[in-house]
């Protein structure tokens, strides 16, 4: 891998908690860093206090990941304005919510969890696989969780029985999977995609509303996180899933071929009628 002073990195859902951490810890680096958020207002304050305390300048990108066309401008705008991309982190996602909250859906009429946590990320590395290629050695970091659930043929969006943690853990389950896909598309590209569950319950908002009480530090997450991102003993893994730092086994649906193909053939599905 290139020294990370030589690399352009792409985080989403930079604005807060293992994102925020992220971001600064790869401009202490001197990496380039993309610093994506939905809020402008916060991906100002980001800029401002990463420059302050490291003395390195970031750039930022807004979007609202719970719209697929939004994430498509997002893809857009990295394709214009850089020449080259060496690790693409997808972190942002939605957590659990409050107990009891109603099923919310996207701006695109999706499942919100799904949306955001799966076809997000999903939708942006096929996007930008192309650069990412050009741009090698390169890696995608998919940020999932060990909260995983199979899902369910009949009901893959959660619309009979809806629940936050329910509908979390199938999104997060699919985003593993789609790991596993998008790393068998890129073999010999030099291009490296893994998953990690960074930690357990890390302390953060999204933590904090959905009525957990925080068991984890961001730190933990971080260091978790930064070896996918940059640990050179990593050159060349792909198609793995940690928890932390050690390699682990997911929900046992990840590694049916027959269940991955249809989550995907669903993916691209959603994907098309969004952006239509």
């Amino acid at each position: 891998m290139r020294p990370l002073e030589e690399q352009t990195v792409l985080v989403t859902g930079a604005t807060g908690g293992l994102g925020r951490a992220l971001v600064r810890r790869l401009a202490a680096h001197g990496a380039q860093v993309v610093a994506h958020g939905r809020d402008p207002k916060r991906l100002e304050e980001l800029a401002l206090d990463v420059e302050r305390d490291t003395g390195t300048s970031i750039d930022t990108v807004q979007a609202d990941l719970a719209d697929l066309r939004e994430v498509g401008r997002l893809a857009d705008a990295v394709l214009e304005e850089y020449d080259a991309l060496h690790v693409l982190v997808n972190n942002a996602g939605v957590g659990f919510g409050s107990p009891g909250a109603a099923r919310e859906v996207s701006a695109n009429g999706i499942e919100l969890r799904f949306a955001v946590n799966h076809l997000a990320s999903y939708l942006l590395a096929l996007r930008l696989g192309d650069l990412l290629r050009a741009s090698a050695p390169a890696r995608v970091v998919q940020v999932a969780s060990a909260g995983q659930l199979a899902l369910d043929p009949e009901d893959p969006l959660t619309e009979e029985g809806y629940d936050g943690v329910t509908a979390y853990r199938r999104a997060k389950l699919a985003q593993v999977m789609a790991t596993y896909d998008l790393a068998a598309d890129l073999v010999g590209s030099d291009v490296t995609v893994n998953a990690l569950h960074p930690a357990t319950f890390m302390d953060t908002t999204m933590v904090r509303e959905a009525g957990q009480q925080p068991v984890s530090t961001v730190e933990e997450g971080l260091d978790a996180t930064w070896r996918l991102v940059a640990d050179p003993a990593l050159d060349g893994v792909s198609g793995r899933y940690f928890d932390g730092v050690h390699e682990a086994q997911p929900d046992p649906q990840a590694d049916d071929p027959g269940a991955r193909a249809w989550v995907r053939a669903l993916s691209d599905r959603l994907v098309a009628d969004a952006l239509v």
